[in-house]
């Protein structure tokens, strides 16, 4: 079906926020692509499950936190674009170091909890800009751990409104990858740490925090890690190897402060940006003979 065509599909009632042609460009960090066909921002839990539950079951649903991992193609989004807002952000200090997190829990959050509760192991967190519902289904990791670590359960909403409560094993969790179904959307998840010291736990963010400024362009309009790296290798070593620190296409460019990011320099349109990331795909794997795996998320329509 077209965009037009899911465009002008009947939605079921909400109590949340609805919108047809919804810009998202403002909602990732690239600042670029096209509109999703509906945006929908629910009230709650209840309100998510009841409309999943009621929409044709061929539409296309698909969840976004904060768009940090993210290119929206210059067509736009077909079906339904969910973002999880306020009503999805708490975080919750728990019995036995765990946390009771929102899947619209940013990273920082979670992490800033857990210092103030003197609950280490989750410093990592504030090296992730996405939010849980986002990092759980990527398993996302950062200065030597990931959410595999920490997860104990996750609560999920299938496509079709169900709402099930996963624990870690089943996600069968693997370098930047579950097996959550696609439409999937994680609503909340328990992380556990162990006991710890505020002031040392602090001093670990903050270390985190100056090593991110320090090599990577926060200041940009980008990404994050645009690569996974091979096994045993540095995805940015490769890019380098292969020429590509500086690389342009249109409004895009390879960062030439981390080699692993990709940055709208200012009027890139998301073909740019794929297409560049291309490019320094084809580029590594004649240099180097490795096939670059994109760890940046690619949806909607080119």
């Amino acid at each position: 079906m077209t965009g037009a065509g899911w465009g002008k599909v009947a939605m079921p009632p909400v109590r949340g926020k609805l919108t047809p042609h919804a810009p998202l460009d403002k909602l990732v960090w690239f600042k670029s692509g096209g509109p999703a066909d509906w945006l929908f921002e629910p009230a709650d839990v209840d309100d998510l499950t009841q409309f999943l539950s009621r929409l044709p079951e061929d539409t296309p649903v698909m969840a976004i936190g904060l768009g940090s991992n993210l290119i929206i193609r210059d067509g736009g989004v077909p079906g339904v674009v969910v973002r999880l807002g306020k009503a999805f952000a708490s975080v919750e200090v728990q019995r036995d170091c765990i946390l009771e997190c929102g899947g619209g829990a940013p990273g920082i959050l979670v992490s800033s909890t857990a210092r103030d509760a003197g609950i280490a192991g989750l410093e990592f967190l504030r090296g992730i800009p996405g939010t849980v519902g986002g990092f759980v289904r990527m398993n996302g990791g950062a200065y030597g751990r990931e959410v595999a670590d920490i997860l104990v359960d996750c609560d999920v909403v299938l496509p079709g409104g169900e709402l099930v409560t996963l624990p870690v094993a089943d996600l069968d969790y693997s370098y930047r990858h579950s097996r959550l179904p696609e439409g999937a959307i994680v609503v909340s998840a328990r992380f556990r740490g162990t006991r710890g010291d505020p002031a040392a736990i602090g001093a670990e963010m903050d270390r985190i925090a100056e090593a991110r400024e320090a090599s990577q362009p926060l200041r940009s309009k980008t990404g994050g890690s645009t690569f996974k790296n091979p096994e045993g290798r540095k995805a940015w070593q490769l890019v380098d190897e292969a020429g590509c620190r500086g690389l342009t296409r249109g409004g895009a460019q390879v960062s030439e402060k981390h080699a692993n990011f990709l940055i709208n320099t200012g009027d890139a349109t998301s073909a740019d940006i794929e297409g560049l990331g291309e490019e320094v795909r084809a580029r590594v794997a004649k240099t180097t003979g490795v096939a670059l795996e994109w760890e940046i998320k690619r949806v909607g329509r080119p």
